[in-house]
């Protein structure tokens, strides 16, 4: 099970236990001196628009409700620590066998790669970009702000014999 890479995996907990969770491994972590090994413990939050009495506010709701990500060296000791946590059930996987995820998993989540952040050696400003899919496919367009944390470009297309912003997925936008 000696993993020398650290990686993100799924821990599932009880629900409304995430936070609680979440910080009783960073504290195991620190007492058991394995701060480089455990290197970090995630509750992925959205925002929500809710409307209630006719008026709208926005909270935060968990993304995935009853799970916890970490990133971390699996050993025997990090996943004695995590799996011995009050309020963890076990791991994402088959049997009791933690499952890292997927590059594509952690794009998706906007979460960093092992090797390095995807999102900050793609797109630089300035860059002309072509959009590969979606509703604007087949345009170009000059990159004018980037979103790492939402994995967005904000690039300025000819619409209308305008110049206007658009906000895109890295997914859907390839350098030129």
């Amino acid at each position: 099970m000696e993993e020398t890479e650290a990686r993100w995996y799924v821990a599932h907990t009880y629900s409304g236990y995430e936070n609680k969770v979440k910080m009783d491994i960073e504290q195991n972590a620190v007492n058991n001196n394995l701060q480089d090994k455990i290197l970090e413990v995630s509750v992925p939050m959205i925002n929500v628009v809710e409307r209630k009495e006719g008026k709208e506010k926005t909270v935060q709701k968990k993304m995935f409700p009853a799970y916890v990500l970490i990133h971390m060296v699996l050993n025997e000791q990090t996943w004695y620590i995590v799996r011995n946590t009050r309020g963890v059930t076990g791991f994402v996987g088959p049997g009791s066998k933690p499952v890292p995820l997927t590059e594509k998993e952690m794009m998706d989540m906007g979460l960093k790669a092992q090797s390095q952040d995807m999102s900050e050696s793609l797109f630089s400003i300035g860059d002309t970009v072509d959009v590969t899919a979606g509703i604007m496919e087949g345009t170009t367009g000059i990159v004018k702000k980037i979103n790492h944390s939402e994995r967005t470009v904000t690039i300025n297309i000819d619409m209308f014999g305008r110049e206007t912003p658009v906000e895109i997925s890295f997914d859907d936008v390839k350098k030129v």
